[in-house]
């Protein structure tokens, strides 16, 4: 869904070019993003910022661009939207796959069509990865490959189970390992097919992709707050998910065929209601591993954010907690950057 405004906001740029920085940056194009953990609060700061900025948002998540899954992934709604365009939000069915090439490849289409309505694309959401490939233009161009050997991979998880396939990477590429969990046997292959095809460890080819120099002029913000704050807000949020209706979001998908071997189906909250639908565990435990994992899932996160390079923390407990303050913060350093008058 890539929602307009019915009335589009005056073209601000005509007079000066977008991304002519003070820093010798003059020429390249604006980009700003907004990430942090997951129930942060991006959502809503992402949309004032870009109403005050002109902009248009992409969502960096990776899930929220599922059709039908609305509820598990916190999908930001269209009165939320307040009329700003929004892009990468239910544009996929379940059963399509949607990876960090993927996303790399809608993301900078949607960045060349918002810049060619004057406007500059917001990047926001808390997959780090996502970010990542497209701030730095990350090149995931893949060789033939080895098909044999892929399918010999697939037969030995089917066998032998993802944590065997897992100590394979370990062997070669411990550094991937520690990345990789083994539960994400696709990216777990696919770090064993670059091993195999190239001799090189895939973390040492995404070290010197990470190196590169970003063709953007960017603010990079990540929001941030207390750990006890964040972490109450998780629980609220899965709190209020299953009084909106997971269990029944979840039974829809499942009716309709969807399963937990697809990419869409593995999101935190579905494949735990799953659990339950498949009599594994009951609904009381499946929330609490639901709360559960998502407090983990935000400490990578931050821990993911940390590891970057030219990001700015904004933490909303120093702020007081006020937007306002927050975004005029936000608003100066895209100012110093060039990207905002």
């Amino acid at each position: 869904m890539n929602v307009k405004n019915e009335k589009q906001p005056m073209d601000v740029t005509a007079e000066k070019p977008l991304g002519d920085g003070p820093d010798g940056t003059r020429g390249k194009q604006p980009l700003v993003i907004l990430t942090g953990p997951t129930a942060v609060g991006k959502t809503e700061l992402s949309i004032e910022l870009a109403k005050r900025i002109n902009g248009e948002i992409i969502s960096a998540d990776s899930m929220q661009v599922y059709i039908g899954m609305d509820i598990g992934s916190a999908k930001v709604t269209r009165p939320q939207m307040q009329g700003v365009p929004h892009h990468l939000i239910d544009e996929l069915e379940p059963d399509e796959p949607f990876h960090v090439v993927k996303f790399q490849e809608l993301a900078k289409r949607y960045i060349a069509e918002i810049y060619s309505r004057g406007k500059i694309p917001v990047l926001a959401g808390g997959t780090g990865f996502y970010i990542q490939a497209v701030l730095y233009d990350i090149d995931f161009t893949e060789n033939e490959g080895d098909s044999s050997y892929r399918q010999e991979l697939e037969r030995q998880v089917l066998e032998k189970g993802a944590d065997y396939l897992h100590q394979q990477l370990v062997a070669v590429d411990q550094k991937a390992a520690q990345e990789i969990h083994a539960n994400n046997v696709k990216r777990v292959i696919r770090a064993l097919e670059f091993f195999h095809e190239t001799g090189t460890p895939i973390s040492r080819h995404n070290e010197t992709e990470r190196q590169k120099k970003s063709p953007y002029q960017f603010a990079y913000f990540v929001l941030n707050d207390v750990r006890q704050q964040v972490y109450a807000r998780i629980d609220k949020r899965v709190d209020l998910m299953m009084e909106a209706g997971l269990l029944e979001e979840v039974k829809k998908l499942k009716a309709k065929g969807y399963t937990r071997d697809m990419v869409s189906m593995q999101g935190l909250g579905y494949k735990e209601i799953l659990d339950y639908l498949e009599g594994n565990i009951s609904l009381e435990e499946a929330v609490y591993i639901i709360k559960r994992d998502t407090r983990h899932f935000a400490k990578r996160q931050l821990t993911w954010f940390k590891r970057e390079p030219e990001v700015t923390w904004v933490s909303k407990d120093a702020f007081g907690y006020d937007r306002e303050r927050i975004l005029d913060f936000m608003l100066d350093v895209m100012k110093q950057r060039g990207i905002a008058e």
